[in-house]
């Protein structure tokens, strides 16, 4: 800023300069053509030298403002070079002289408000001074009042702020000393086995180190340590948890008897045949025991095992009520909460009011909170003094200050819950689990429960594995398995009342015992059935009384094994037939055994439920099997190299044609019988009764072919050779008469009449065919001549004999179509 008397004289020689300027007429035309000049002037200036980013350090502007042609002295043009690189600088000195002067003019032209910005930064100057001067003047006054009136409140309010924060500082430090001794107190705790007052300190030094003392490098290590030591406590827990847990369940089942392994040992030792110096494994002793036995010790470990899984239940179940109990108290306490929400809302406009009439009153604000904080520290404190008696000392050097429970502790609240056996349950409010958590805790105790259930039946698994390693189970007969099965059962739904829960590896074992007892159940009776077959001669048997009372039952629409009546069965005598629902059934031996056999499938399902889809498959499989065998010994004639029989008669055939039948009576009764023991969704395996069935018909309609073939046979050898001729009737008809009344006389009896008519009306068809066939070949006609009579009078003979025959006196044989009618 110049001096005023220096400006002053500028001012005096800028009028002065004013005056000797021309007219302003002749100074606008000097300046328009001043201007166009000084535009010419600054076109000679490369426009690269206006542009705004114009920079040396660009290498594209500064070869095209500097060209590097000009400073080459290489080849011998030194001369030349330099005279360039002058004629270049001249230039650019031209250019500095056409811009300065367009700036000195373009000055030259706002000279007047530059001198007009002067005179205003000169009164703005004289403002300012004045400005000054006044603040100057008002920061005395006010240095004044601070003096007078402030400087002594002010340091009564540090006094009261520094000490506040010493009260701070020292309780801050008493908190570090008893937080110090933490450890320590925990350790006395814990050899008094108080768990949850050990777990309630750490968790609350927890929330101190957390909270109020954080950041202190003293307790850097502290937390990690407090967590280990809970979990060392969580270890404690378990282990004298799991010792009274043990010492609870293996306390004495019933009188003497007790858990695990001295049930077997008790047993094994009771059996005199058992030798224990020599057989030393207490496995191997337990293979050593028979059926009744070895069932005897099993039902004894079920029991055992119920009763314990009852204990079991009973433990958890004092668990359980205590968490359940925790759960209402959780939702009893919420309630209140929200109760004494809604009161504290009236509290807070009241604090409002009394914060308004401080201010209103000249006191500070601050001094009023800090008031309030200094009440409340002063309650905290009090509380802290009047804490139990009963409570534990922070340390030994401690137990004259009874100020030295932690802050945060004053703060605490515990809350009460009663268990059903009316213990109070004291539960902190930093202890405090979640309902959340507590779910989670109610649903592990039942899976504890299911656990024990579990392992109940992995060690009974174990124990019927270990005696069925050398086949023992799969060698029981059905009766000894029924009654095994049935006690697994009973046990599987035993343990399922008590725990809510199956258990699946008992009841997958038992599953798989029962697979291997169907395997040898069937292939024991398909081996018996396949004897049977090999020895069977085909002859119709008698029927002893055992096997009637058996077809018997089933009538009554029962399918089972009718029990022995042994004296009543020796006063009856067999039976020729079998009598099923009023139809006779001429049968052979090995059928009724298959009869047998298949109510002893049909029985074993309604022993083990579980077998059933197994047993139906099987059960197919053995009729199938007697179909396909039946077929091969009797329409195959594998009977004549397999029992040595001369030749399959027809009677053989009726006999096996009977024998199907009756099988194919009782497989509707059979498909019933199953279908009420299976589950919907396996309906479908019903099928295969379909297919036996169907199987069987054709077996049936096979065997009529045949005895059908062999007259057709026996027709085409006797008819061939007929003649017509003296005598009447002739020795062909009267051979064939002979062997119908063969064929009649083997069939009769076996199968019943409706079946006998049948077989003979196509019998007699074919006979009819033959007979045509050889009447055309004789050309012989219905003519009234001597052959029409002589062949007339053999029909009536073949009709008369046949219709004499028992059970054909009606049948419609009708003979007039042999006849070729008269050309």
């Amino acid at each position: 800023m110049l001096p005023t008397k220096i400006r002053t004289k500028k001012e005096k020689i800028h009028e002065r300069c004013k005056n000797i300027c021309p007219p302003k007429d002749t100074f606008d035309r000097t300046l328009v053509h001043t201007h166009d000049k000084s535009r010419t002037d600054l076109e000679q200036v490369p426009k690269i030298f206006m542009k705004p980013d114009f920079a040396l350090d660009d290498s594209l502007t500064f070869n095209s403002v500097l060209p590097w042609s000009h400073f080459n002295t290489a080849g011998g043009k030194g001369n030349r070079d330099a005279a360039s690189s002058k004629l270049l600088q001249e230039k650019l000195s031209h250019y500095l002289d056409i811009v300065e002067v367009n700036i000195a003019h373009q000055i030259s032209l706002r000279s007047e408000a530059f001198f007009h910005a002067m005179t205003s930064q000169h009164e703005l100057q004289d403002y300012l001074k004045k400005t000054s001067q006044a603040v100057k003047m008002l920061r005395d006054k006010i240095t004044q009042i601070d003096k007078v009136m402030c400087e002594g409140s002010l340091h009564v309010l540090r006094l009261a702020l520094t000490r506040n924060n010493c009260v701070k500082v020292y309780n801050k430090l008493k908190l570090m000393a008893t937080v110090h001794q933490t450890q320590p107190t925990v350790q006395v705790l814990l050899s008094t086995s108080e768990f949850v007052g050990a777990l309630d300190l750490i968790a609350t030094t927890q929330e101190v180190l957390q909270q109020e003392l954080q950041g202190i490098h003293s307790f850097r290590h502290l937390g990690s340590q407090l967590c280990e030591l809970e979990k060392l406590i969580d270890k404690m827990m378990i282990a004298e948890f799991s010792t009274y847990s043990h010492s609870d369940l293996n306390r004495p089942l019933e009188d003497d008897c007790q858990v695990l392994e001295e049930c077997v040992i008790n047993k094994v030792s009771q059996i005199e045949e058992i030798d224990t110096d020599v057989v030393v494994k207490l496995a191997d002793q337990m293979r050593m025991l028979n059926f009744p036995q070895w069932f005897d010790l099993l039902k004894d470990i079920f029991s055992k095992f119920t009763i314990f899984l009852q204990r079991v239940k009973a433990t958890l179940n004092i668990i359980h009520s205590v968490v359940l109990s925790v759960l209402d108290k959780n939702q009893r306490t919420r309630e209140l909460e929200e109760i004494s929400q809604q009161k504290n809302a009236a509290k807070d406009n009241s604090l409002d009011t009394e914060v308004a009439y401080l201010i209103h009153e000249g006191m500070f604000i601050s001094d009023a909170f800090s008031e309030g904080e200094l009440t409340a520290m002063t309650v905290d404190t009090a509380s802290q003094r009047n804490a139990s008696p009963n409570s534990e000392p922070c340390s030994s050097d401690s137990v004259s200050e009874p100020e030295c429970t932690d802050s945060s502790s004053s703060k605490e609240q515990t809350s009460s819950s009663a268990t059903p056996g009316g213990v109070d349950i004291m539960v902190s409010e930093d202890m405090k689990l979640t309902d959340l958590e507590l779910g989670k805790l109610a649903n592990n105790i039942q899976e504890l429960l299911y656990s024990a259930s579990d392992i109940c039946h992995d060690r009974a698994v174990k124990f019927l594995m270990s005696r069925a390693k050398d086949g023992f189970l799969e060698k029981l007969n059905s009766m000894e398995f029924i009654t095994l099965s049935r006690l697994m059962e009973t046990f599987i739904l035993d343990t399922e009342q008590i725990c809510g829960r199956k258990s699946m590896s008992l009841l997958g074992a038992l599953q798989s015992q029962a697979n291997k007892f169907v395997n040898r159940f069937h292939e024991e009776r398909k081996t018996k059935l396949s004897l049977l077959l090999d020895n069977e001669r085909w002859k119709q048997a008698d029927v002893p009384a055992e096997f009637q009372d058996l077809v018997d039952s089933i009538s009554d629409g029962k399918i089972a094994l009718p029990e022995k009546k042994l004296g009543a069965i020796e006063e009856r005598k067999p039976a020729e037939v079998l009598i099923v629902e009023g139809q006779q059934y001429a049968v052979v031996g090995t059928v009724l055994l298959l009869i047998r056999i298949i109510l002893e499938y049909c029985q074993c399902v309604d022993n083990i439920p579980s077998v059933t889809t197994d047993m139906l498959t099987r059960l197919s499989d053995l009729l199938k099997y007697f179909n396909s065998r039946s077929c091969q010994l009797v329409l195959g004639a594998g009977a004549l190299q397999v029992v040595g029989l001369k030749t399959i008669t027809t009677k053989n055939l009726a006999l096996s044609s009977r024998c199907l039948q009756l099988i194919v009576h009782y497989i509707p009764v059979i498909r019933g019988h199953f279908e009420a023991r299976l589950p919907p969704k396996q309906y479908s395996m019903l099928r295969h009764f379909d297919h036996i069935t169907k199987d069987y018909h054709d077996h049936i309609a096979e065997i009529s072919a045949k005895l059908v073939a062999i007259m057709d046979s026996l027709f085409d050898k006797l008819l061939s050779k007929y003649e017509v001729k003296a005598p009447v009737p002739s020795a062909c008809f009267r051979n064939i008469c002979k062997q119908m009344a063969k064929m009649h006389e083997a069939i009769f009896d076996l199968l019943p009449e409706e079946q006998t008519q049948m077989l003979f009306l196509r019998i007699n068809a074919s006979y009819k065919l033959h007979l045509k066939k050889q009447l055309s070949h004789l050309n012989v006609i219905n003519d009234g001549g001597p052959q029409n009579g002589l062949v007339t009078a053999d029909v009536a003979f073949y009709t008369g004999n046949l219709q004499a025959l028992k059970g054909l006196k009606d049948l419609d044989l009708n003979m007039a179509e042999i006849w070729e009618q008269k050309r």
